[in-house]
């Protein structure tokens, strides 16, 4: 197991040196254009006091960089591998700067964000506080635009914040009670992005827009009004609008549907490295679209440049089969899910008697003793994978192996005691248990798509929980949205699907992957429903253990130091894996990465995690270039 700090000189950022203190030099692709006058030199465009970081290679410019999607809507996922936030991550999760040249907070609750000085859209207009005011007022509070108001993380204890435009280059928000959420929100690889291109939008905006050119622009689009419009015509992170203007490394260039996205390096991006040399290094960024099952057969067919998505470690033997021919290397990079693979009771299920055995703490951890999580790990993962529960990875410093290693011990002399403990002493002639009512204890576990790789790891869960316990499983995959709505209602008994998003999580982060506060926690729906409609639908925790989450959950938040937070997350962490409310099977499973021989700047071993991390975002792909020399 690799540590996290060991991948951070990938990307060390500095402190941000004045303009002056740097020999900027011309991006080649582009002497041309400012040779013409179509665009200003690189010191006129990048900011005065631009981010500079130092990659672990000094890199050249040049080069279309290939990538592989399944569907035409993610040209968002460049928003993500882009990552350019108010404030990021770097490797070693420390909020640092990005867009913004500083950040200032005051008791958790005063953050003031300075721009930098001469920071630009990528088409050139000043990037400005006046971008956070237009937000605030002109869509965030606009009902037109926002019928629910602003987004959640504005929202403390019902309170919105004061919004301040301090000078042109500085903004403030504050709030009575701190908002701890607020700044890992915005390093987020799905951000709130609580700024707009003013200048591009007002022109679609009711209060700003000449009436007859606005309707001339509403009729010709079939819309029923300025809004939709507005809508249509604003979304930084779809990222499919090649007209708005955006601040990420590379710029849209093909409207949706295509087969083909290309991405062109932005003129004004605001980082350099420490020679003076604007980023990003490649030129282009072709992104593919292909069925998500010839994923794996394009990679290795050598039709990509850096490939994650869709690759799973069911692939790897085939992969690394291919890559002298085809001049790739299959990096093995670690899966930042709390597991790989998990099982949710759903507590919430409309049968009473499932509902009340689901409920009861014995049930669930006779089925994860009745799991043989090292055959799972060997079998399918060729032991590269931990047997463990659904918890944070020893990775993050909140990592308590009692947790990670509790209810897990394949163990069905245990399991059969709890079981009988129950009361599920009877058996059909095949050995199945029988329910309280005399039903046989089946239980379907639902699915979303039809991955392989869950197929066969339940299979094997399948038979000892059959051969070992009497406890009967099958299994139904179905479309996402269906096997949602199907738990929601109720419907579903158990359902299989990725562990905590977050397994690598500070102290500072948020603990919702283990609190009931959010519907789409398959394990307590209800409860996260509740919650996230202030009790409007849904059902309140009327469980001691889910009472105690949402108090830790609400204790987190109004805590005033890293430490106290810490502590709460321990109880947290305690308190979920003891009740087994979900049941992780392995984790720290690895993450094949597909790299072209002649990219560099790839770690070789690096983090694979959505939020924090940004996929590859957190290792700032602007700084990856192509080389003659192979990686």
């Amino acid at each position: 197991m690799f540590s996290l700090r060991l991948t951070a000189p990938i990307v060390a950022a500095l402190i941000a040196a004045p303009a002056f203190a740097l020999e900027l030099k011309e991006t080649p692709t582009l002497t041309d254009k400012v040779t013409a006058g179509e665009l200003p030199p690189v010191a006129e465009r990048v900011p005065a006091t631009p981010r500079v970081v130092e990659p672990t290679g000094i890199g050249t410019h040049g080069g279309d960089l290939r990538i592989l999607m399944s569907r035409a809507r993610d040209t968002r996922m460049m928003s993500v591998y882009g990552y350019a936030r108010l404030v990021a991550y770097d490797p070693d999760l420390n909020l640092v700067p990005d867009i913004l040249e500083s950040f200032d907070v005051e008791e958790g609750r005063i953050f003031t964000l300075t721009l930098r000085e001469g920071h630009k859209w990528s088409d050139g207009h000043p990037f400005t506080a006046e971008d956070f005011r237009y937000y605030w007022e002109n869509i965030a509070q606009n009902e037109e635009l926002a019928p629910f108001g602003p987004p959640p993380v504005f929202r403390v204890e019902g309170e919105l914040p004061r919004f301040e435009v301090v000078d042109e280059r500085t903004v403030r928000y504050s709030w009575t009670n701190p908002n701890p959420f607020f700044l890992s929100k915005l390093a987020s690889p799905r951000p709130d992005f609580i700024y707009r291109p003013a200048h591009f939008l007002k022109q679609f905006h009711g209060e700003f827009a000449d009436p007859a050119t606005l309707d001339a622009l509403i009729k010709k689009r079939r819309l029923r009004s300025w809004a939709p419009l507005h809508n249509a015509m604003d979304n930084l992170y779809r990222n499919d609008n090649p007209e708005l203007p955006t601040l990420d490394p590379w710029v849209n260039t093909v409207r949706p549907p295509a087969q083909q996205f290309v991405f062109v390096r932005n003129p004004y991006f605001h980082r350099v490295d420490v020679e003076g040399q604007q980023l990003p290094y490649i030129d282009r960024v072709l992104m593919n679209i292909a069925d998500g099952k010839l994923i794996p057969a394009k990679a290795g067919a050598g039709e990509t440049d850096l490939q994650a998505r869709n690759l799973f470690m069911s692939n790897y033997t085939f992969l690394r089969q291919s890559e002298e021919r085809e001049g790739y290397r299959t990096l093995l990079w670690s899966a930042a899910r709390g597991a790989q693979i998990a099982l949710f009771p759903n507590m919430h299920h409309e049968d009473p008697v499932w509902r009340e055995l689901f409920r009861d703490r014995r049930f669930r951890r006779a089925l994860s003793l009745g799991i043989d999580r090292d055959e799972i790990n060997d079998v399918i993962y060729f032991g590269l994978a931990l047997p463990a529960n659904n918890t944070v990875m020893p990775e993050s410093p909140l990592f308590n192996d009692e947790y990670q290693t509790r209810w897990t011990e394949f163990d069905p002399d245990l399991a059969n005691e709890l079981l009988d403990e129950i009361g599920l002493t009877e058996r059909d002639a095949d050995g199945v248990r029988l329910l309280p009512d005399g039903r046989l204890l089946e239980i379907v576990v639902e699915t979303a798509g039809d991955s392989t790789e869950q197929v066969d790891v339940l299979q094997l869960v399948h038979d000892t929980w059959l051969n070992e316990l009497g406890v009967k499983i099958f299994t139904r995959p179905s479309q996402t949205e269906v096997f949602r709505n199907r738990i929601f209602a109720g419907q579903t008994q158990m359902a299989a699907a990725p562990g905590a998003d977050n397994a690598i999580a500070t102290a500072a982060m948020s603990p919702s992957d283990f609190v009931p506060i959010q519907q789409i926690h398959y394990q307590w729906p209800k409860w996260g429903q509740y919650f996230e409609t202030d009790g409007k639908a849904g059902e309140a925790p009327d469980m001691p253990a889910g009472i105690e989450l949402l108090d830790l959950y609400n204790s987190w938040r109004r805590a005033d130091t890293d430490g106290q937070r810490a502590e709460i997350w321990d109880r947290i962490l305690d308190v979920y894996t003891d009740e087994v409310f979900s049941i992780g099977i392995v984790c720290c499973t690895r993450q094949p990465v597909v790299v072209s021989e002649s990219l560099q700047n790839i770690p070789e071993e690096g983090i694979y995690s959505w939020d924090p991390g940004a996929h590859f975002g957190i290792y700032l792909p602007d700084t990856f270039y192509f080389s003659d020399t192979p990686g």
